[in-house]
């Protein structure tokens, strides 16, 4: 069972949500704080309708990327879609999803963001403030600057915010639209790619993010 600690409220105005970030912004560790990641899980929402998220969590063997435990929980979303908060809307179905499971992962593989954030607290960084666990966001579509990497599988260029370095983006299959990784919380750039292309051997998005998003389309 994952344990979450309750930092704040979830219905809060934007203003209030803003400062909760920047307050909890500086508990994020960037630098590769834990161990072997043997067991990896996968965190995605999907909708049912405007007001229900559902979030689901998969975890996989990192060596074999056979499911070892899931959760699925459904939770009705109090709070508004506004650019760069995007995590008060889904973190909470995720969080129950994570308390239910009976596995613990090592690390978090978020769809999402992590430092590559307006405030630098995207919702993979969120998260694992919260958990305390390893974490990182691997996200379909880019925040910031982004280059195009070379063709081949691990080529990769950087996310730049603000003249700084916030994320990559990696290709994770010759010739196939890349994905873009940042830091959540306990992970340099260079070991969440390292990661990333563990978990993706054979398509596009690691296979934590494709279990994770096919259980949510059958749930």
């Amino acid at each position: 069972m994952v344990r979450v600690r309750q930092m704040h409220e979830w219905v809060v105005s934007e203003d209030e949500a803003v400062a909760i970030q920047q307050r909890l912004r500086s508990q994020v560790v960037v630098g590769d704080d834990h161990g072997p990641v043997r067991r990896v899980a996968g965190l995605d929402v999907a909708y049912r309708d405007p007001d229900i998220a559902v979030g689901v969590v998969t975890v996989l063997d990192a060596e074999s990327l056979t499911v070892l435990d899931q959760a699925v929980v459904r939770e009705r979303i109090d709070f508004p879609y506004i650019s760069g908060l995007f995590a008060f809307r889904e973190v909470p179905a995720l969080t129950r999803a994570l308390e239910k499971l009976t596995v613990e992962p090592d690390a978090l593989v978020c769809d999402g963001h992590g430092l590559a954030h307006p405030r630098r607290f995207g919702l993979a960084a969120h998260l694992g403030v919260l958990t305390g666990l390893p974490s990182i966001g691997v996200a379909k579509n880019s925040y910031g600057e982004a280059g195009t990497p070379g063709p081949d599988r691990g080529d990769w260029s950087p996310i730049i915010a603000d003249g700084e370095i916030v994320g990559r983006v990696l290709r994770t299959q010759r010739e196939i639209k890349p994905v873009y990784v940042s830091v959540g919380h306990r992970f340099t750039l260079d070991s969440a790619c390292d990661l990333v292309l563990r978990l993706a051997p054979r398509y596009r998005l690691p296979e934590t993010t494709r279990t994770a998003d096919h259980l949510g389309r059958i749930s």
